[in-house]
């Protein structure tokens, strides 16, 4: 029988210094859900910190993240104060979280998101990584409102590249909260309930909106919708998949389509081609916390495990808006995002003992399948096998259902050119970690916000399977491309620094595992020297 084992002394348990500030109640998201949440939770009296990315440095918006921007913002994003300026003014429910007492934080993003537990031990509480354009540091919770929403899923076609192809949710941010959109002249792909909310919005702005156009054979949305928009002078294209966008010297300057039944093919101009066919759920920080995530067909991806539209798997985490899952795979609006919010908060101050009257969900539910929605698009476009649809990497189609090393590297060997997505079919389902790790697809910059979802339905399609049936791919932390300067940006303890270099000192990676915890491991310490290395 083994010796009881100690406690290892140069672990990081004990070690990991406090964060630089904390508050009782994190909300991330300053939108109406997380607005509202904010404000609800800062009516009992509790101290309540609000984060938000928005304004998004210019950088990152280059970066299409975290919305699918397509370079169609004006010079006005890089005038920082003036961006704080106009998001103040677009959000009314800021002004009153300033005035309930709220710690707002608008320019900041939230990086990561930890709480102990496996793999955890030796944090100090329930942290959150945080970080501006110029440093990075940590807040402790005790609980947690995630309300990032949902953004765009992106699908490519020839010159989906080039400056003007964006997503209908980056569209809002740039007209209704920036006011920094610089396109004119219109072309939204999708006829369901997102796509028609685009295209009112941009007619409401003075926008020529030239078709919406849908590889469907019918329209997805209100059929009253479709009569509306033909009477404001937007023809409907039904059956017509993207083909090409030619574009000049600021981007995009057309869009040519293929007729499904005649293969006949026109160009419509346009300065800007807005893909408004299904939003997913943010949930990487619930992804990084460990939290449970399943697919949701009708919520367009996979969504937050929930019981009640605001719990969680995770005791002190909770969730708000869209990210709780907006059916059809659109935006539940700004009345229910409110009322999701408040609840979110409800729930909160229950956990924490507060006697709340909870309100009841004013989520209209929908049996449209938005995932079955985006597998036909993706059907549609797999004709093209050519076409790039990891933008960073620069991976094709062909490269991922061909399970492609890099180009970079040089022709594949011959064990390499013996492989493929069907040789890889054999072991199970297609692992998007796994193709990723083959091939590079969603390995860039922009952290897959462009490719994530495609790359998934481009396997689900190759494989003949249901995009449900394709693995999630991890997120990890941090969650935003970040410079390594600002991240870097945290003093780690003495203690912890002492022993970096052997991977914080853990002897099982040095010492034989049976020795750890009995005499044996000071013989094995002796030898490596107080350094724990050799």
């Amino acid at each position: 029988m083994s010796a009881t084992r100690g406690f290892d002394r140069i672990s990081q348990a004990g070690k990991v210094p406090a964060p630089d500030e904390r508050t009782q109640i994190l909300v991330v998201g300053g939108g109406p859900a997380g607005a509202a949440a904010a404000i609800e939770a800062a009516k009992a009296g509790g101290s309540v910190m609000l984060v938000d990315e928005n304004p998004v440095g210019v950088g990152l918006m280059a970066l299409d993240t975290p919305l699918y921007f397509g370079g169609r913002f004006t010079n006005a994003v890089q005038t920082q104060a003036r961006m704080v300026e106009q998001i103040l003014a677009s959000s009314p429910l800021l002004e009153a979280a300033f005035e309930a007492g709220v710690d707002v934080r608008l320019g900041t993003y939230v990086w990561g998101a930890f709480t102990p537990g496996w793999g955890l031990a030796s944090l100090p509480e329930s942290l959150a990584g945080l970080a501006d354009e110029e440093r990075a540091w940590m807040v402790g919770f005790n609980r947690l409102i995630l309300a990032t929403g949902a953004r765009d899923v992106a699908f490519a076609f020839r010159g989906w590249d080039q400056p003007g192809v964006m997503g209908a949710r980056a569209f809002e941010a740039l007209t209704s909260r920036y006011d920094a959109f610089s396109g004119r002249r219109l072309v939204i792909l999708g006829t369901g309930e997102l796509a028609i909310e685009t295209a009112r919005a941009a007619l409401s702005r003075g926008l020529l909106v030239e078709a919406v156009v849908d590889v469907a054979d019918a329209f997805q949305g209100d059929p009253s919708a479709a009569a509306e928009l033909a009477a404001a002078g937007v023809e409907i294209l039904l059956g017509h998949v993207p083909v090409s966008a030619p574009s000049g010297l600021e981007g995009i300057e057309g869009l040519t389509l293929s007729d499904h039944a005649t293969g006949a093919t026109r160009t419509l101009p346009c300065d800007t081609i807005i893909e408004a066919i299904s939003l997913t759920p943010v949930i990487e920080l619930l992804d990084v916390l460990g939290g449970a995530i399943a697919p949701a067909p009708r919520l367009g991806g996979h969504a937050p495990v929930t019981s009640d539209g605001t719990a969680t798997s995770l005791p002190n985490i909770f969730i708000a808006g869209d990210v709780a899952g907006a059916p059809g795979g659109a935006s539940m609006g700004e009345e229910a995002a409110i009322a999701s919010g408040r609840r979110a908060a409800q729930a909160v101050l229950a956990s924490l003992g507060h006697e709340v009257r909870p309100e009841v969900s004013t989520v209209v539910e929908s049996d449209f399948d938005a995932l079955a929605y985006q597998m036909a698009w993706a059907r549609a476009l797999m004709s093209d096998p050519d076409v790039v649809i990891c933008q960073c990497e620069e991976v094709s189609r062909a490269a991922l259902t061909e399970v492609r090393p890099p180009g970079y590297l040089g022709p594949p060997s011959p064990a390499q050119a013996k492989r493929d997505l069907a040789s890889l079919l054999e072991d199970g389902p297609a692992n998007q970690d796994q193709i990723k790790r083959l091939t590079r697809a969603c390995m860039g910059p922009c952290q897959a916000r462009r490719c994530r979802e495609q790359v998934a339905l481009t396997l689900a399609c190759a494989s003949n399977v249901a995009p449900a049936d394709v693995p999630l791919a991890g997120y990890r932390a941090p969650v935003r491309p970040l410079p390594l300067n600002v991240l870097a940006d945290w003093d780690e303890s003495p203690e912890i620094a002492r022993h970096w270099d052997v991977w914080m000192g853990i002897p099982g990676q040095w010492t034989p595992y049976d020795d750890i915890g009995t005499e044996r491991e000071a013989l094995s310490a002796g030898i490596l020297g107080e350094g724990g290395h050799a």
